[in-house]
């Protein structure tokens, strides 16, 4: 999941065309800032779609002249976004109206990674990371000629129940990212290079700078997060721990409390849906299979991306451009290799919005879809904005709008595109609620530990020497989860997992999975909605829908937390909301965890 090609997704990675405003002899001037802020915004609108069509290109046909391509394209636009940051500085000490101050320091503080003020230096880095997305995307498992993709490996991680078959499939896959270490690690040594000319200690401090609060106060503000879910998350994992010893006996399992990785259902052991059938409550009753709904009722990927459209156009925003449909990858293409990672993406920052996505047609990807389209929408919803306002509020913002839509696919939902005839009794509802905890709850410290990782490499706290040990020291620490076989450093376990090679900041999908309970329930609020949390619908719900659009619409132009007061009614994230939404359920495993050894 991943919103891309928006301004701070591309264009703080690459900007376009060299400035040349000057500043007089006497100094810099209000008016040389905003001549300099003319000219970066122009920059960006002329140059932005072009850059955007190779990268469109290069993870939709994956071949050593695409990949030639994206490393020119990054190389060429990288060199000048860091040029625009470092020019951005010498307006620091002017007295500017706040609008003009705020697109400066979006300028400054918006980059993934910051080259080096360096020729050489800038084109080694836009190689290396056109490199590592290659890698990844074009990943197998081969054993005497016969290979397997990740989707494949996958589909036996999430479906098998053979320890054997899941062993050999979560180390099968771990066979792509070896070869990316000393290309990552080289990465790490340019990217905080060009950090630190920038001003920032590295670059895992320039990501926490761009949070509208202290750079030093940001990790506070998660673990106080963190703090909130984890009692709900340690009741989960004791519980799911205990069900696969069950199953697979405590030979496997081991006695140190942590459940092994590859045992959990997903390649990474993020998502812990596929694993329901053995650990769910026994009084749950049947919950609804909704892949199987989705063959009864003939839909294909078009199909599934129509009625997700629909959810958004029941709110009051408008249908889907018609280029959307001619220009968008629904499926994977039999003839050639594409990065099948789901995203969304923002060709030319006003109309040519598309998707990419290997799409099944199961209940995983129907949600997936309606995620995706809330990047999609939010991205032509503040498409009028200054180019530099042209995304969410905070990026955990364009994370959790679509995952706040998604909450809303209910039984009543369901019912409502004619998917069910009735809506289930609540008698079903704890079998509901373990199958969204086994995907948002276990999800939460995963999300957290990524680019804690990266923030520990980026600063030296992790050394090249112990990355693979560094990466499952976190994974123990904060998911219970550990290797299911001996790891060393001859492994590059974190270049298993997209986001690494494809340097995507991660901490945007931990302040998602708080911050769409949190809209989850204003939201409902605002439709009227009483009940239990977990089974309201914003669907056709104009209320909602306005309150949801105007946050939409005001991107990124004020701070993440005068959005928030639009949307929750609060300067403050809040995770209580994670709580409400899964009370029945804790209550539920409290009482089976009673006389239980958890914790690890």
């Amino acid at each position: 999941m991943k919103n891309i090609l928006t301004f701070c997704g591309l264009f703080m990675l690459t900007a376009c065309q060299q400035n040349t405003t000057k500043p007089t002899s006497q100094g810099p001037t209000a008016a040389d800032a905003k001549a300099f802020l003319d000219k970066v915004e122009q920059t960006y609108l002329k140059e932005g779609e072009y850059a955007a069509r190779i990268a469109w290109v290069q993870a939709n046909f994956i071949t050593d002249d695409t990949v030639w391509l994206g490393a020119k394209s990054i190389e060429k636009m990288g060199a000048l976004s860091v040029k625009f940051a470092n020019e951005a500085k010498q307006f620091d000490q002017l007295s500017l109206s706040d609008d003009m101050r705020r697109r400066l320091n979006i300028i400054k503080g918006g980059l993934t990674l910051a080259a080096p003020d360096d020729v050489e230096k800038n084109a080694e880095l836009a190689q290396i990371q056109a490199k590592l997305e290659a890698m990844y995307g074009a990943g197998k498992y081969c054993v005497d000629g016969a290979c397997q993709s990740l989707g494949q490996l996958s589909r036996t991680i999430a479906e098998s129940r053979d320890h054997e078959q899941l062993l050999e499939a979560w180390q099968g896959w771990r066979t792509v990212s070896p070869q990316m270490r000393d290309q990552y690690q080289r990465m790490v040594e340019l990217a905080n290079e060009g950090a630190r000319e920038l001003g920032f200690a590295d670059t895992g401090a320039m990501w926490r700078a761009g949070y509208d609060m202290p750079a030093s106060e940001f990790p506070v503000e998660l673990d106080r997060l963190w703090t909130q879910v984890k009692p709900l998350y340690d009741s989960l994992q004791c519980h799911v721990r205990t069900k696969l010893s069950e199953h697979y006996g405590e030979e496997i399992m081991g006695d140190d409390g942590m459940i092994p990785a590859h045992l959990l259902g997903n390649m990474w052991a993020q998502d812990w849906t596929a694993v329901y059938d053995l650990v769910k409550p026994e009084s749950a009753g049947s919950t609804i299979d909704v892949t199987a709904l989705l063959a009864k009722h003939d839909y294909d990927a078009q199909k599934m991306v129509k009625t997700a459209e629909g959810f958004f156009t029941s709110l009051g925003l408008d249908p889907l451009p018609e280029t959307f449909w001619q220009r968008s990858l629904f499926t994977k293409p039999e003839d050639r290799d594409v990065v099948c990672h789901a995203s969304a993406w923002n060709i030319d920052n006003e109309e040519d919005i598309r998707i990419k996505m290997c799409i099944k047609e199961d209940y995983e990807d129907f949600v997936t879809i309606h995620h995706e389209l809330g990047h999609n929408f939010y991205q032509r919803a503040y498409k009028d904005k200054s180019i530099l306002y042209r995304n969410g509020a905070n990026d955990g913002f364009h994370e959790a709008i679509g995952d706040t839509v998604a909450l809303s696919i209910t039984p009543k939902y369901l019912k409502d595109i004619g998917l069910i005839d009735a809506i289930p009794a609540s008698s079903n509802d704890l079998g509901m609620l373990m199958q969204k905890a086994l995907e948002k709850i276990a999800f939460v410290p995963f999300g957290l530990m990524i680019d804690q990782w990266r923030w520990k490499v980026f600063n030296g706290e992790i050394s090249p020497a112990e990355y693979n040990a560094g990466w499952w020291q976190l994974r123990n620490q904060y998911q219970g989860v550990k290797a299911p076989v001996e790891r060393t450093e001859a492994d590059f376990d974190p270049g298993a997992k997209y986001h690494i090679p494809g340097n995507t900041p991660y901490t945007r999908y931990f302040l998602a999975h708080i911050l769409q309970f949190q809209f989850h329930r204003e939201l409902c609020e605002a439709a009227g909605f009483e009940g239990d949390l977990h089974r309201c619908s914003i669907y056709n719900n104009q209320a909602a829908g306005e309150k949801l659009i105007k946050v939409l619409e005001m991107g990124a132009e004020k701070p993440w937390q005068d959005a928030m007061e639009v949307i929750a009614n609060s300067r403050d994230m809040d995770a209580t909301a994670v709580l409400d939404y899964f009370a029945p359920l804790k209550t539920w495993l409290d009482e089976q965890n009673q006389g239980r050894a958890c914790g690890w």
